[in-house]
């Protein structure tokens, strides 16, 4: 399992999301409150950006725990962006320990991060995916598919592994789409944006957690959740 976050609005810093809240992806790397497999993410991390007057986002990965990387915490109040996508790795069993494995993944101008788990016997293999883990098959299927039908590829890796964990965040800079599938999401609008994450990071009364088998998606106007089954 791992433990990700999107957020969509107003410039801010990635030490604001990432780094400074008291329950955020630094203390979810070592000791995440609602998780529900798995004590730690120590197996890597990564942030993506979308920065003004670049055609695709840029991004950091690291295969290192995130409380051990020096370099990005003194680089974290600089970068500031209206969209970011970031992630702390909790390695499944076997799948490879280098930083390809991290999310985000990315094509084009979307970021995608994946917290959950599926057999790889499930996912064909893919030439284009970043990683033979996981997560990047998962990923590369997702982008070949179209990420806004994300929705109709969950629900099609479900019926071939109904254990399977598959929650989603994705964005292209200007949406965050979200999938809850076997562990939750949660968001928390205020008057600079809006944030989605696998976990609050804090304990503002606004958060609101997002049912299991639903996509959220989070634009400029706001926040709409639909149900992804009857």
């Amino acid at each position: 399992m791992c433990r990700h976050q999107a957020w969509l609005g107003r410039d801010r810093s990635v030490a604001s999301l990432v780094l400074e809240p008291e329950y955020g992806l630094l203390r979810q790397s070592y000791q995440p409150r609602r998780q529900q497999r798995g004590l730690l993410n120590a197996d890597g991390w990564g942030v993506g950006l979308h920065m003004p007057g670049r055609p695709e986002p840029v991004r950091w990965r690291s295969a290192r725990p995130l409380w051990t990387d020096a370099s990005f915490a003194s680089v974290a109040p600089v970068l500031s962006a209206g969209c970011v996508l970031a992630a702390v790795r909790s390695a499944t069993v076997g799948m490879p320990p280098d930083e390809t494995a991290a999310a985000p993944f990315t094509d084009g101008r979307w970021l995608l991060s994946h917290n959950g788990r599926v057999g790889r016997d499930v996912l064909p293999a893919r030439h284009d995916a970043e990683s033979v883990c996981d997560s990047a098959v998962l990923a590369a299927h997702v982008f070949a598919q179209g990420p806004e039908r994300v929705a109709d590829t969950v629900r099609a890796v479900a019926r071939q592994a109904p254990d399977a964990t598959l929650n989603l965040l994705l964005t292209d800079g200007s949406r965050v789409l979200g999938v809850t599938w076997g562990d939750p999401l949660s968001y928390l609008v205020d008057d600079a944006g809006i944030v989605v994450a696998s976990e609050p990071y804090d304990d503002d009364p606004r958060w609101v957690d997002v049912p299991d088998h639903h996509l959220i998606e989070v634009t400029p106007d706001g926040v709409a959740v639909t149900a992804l089954e009857d």
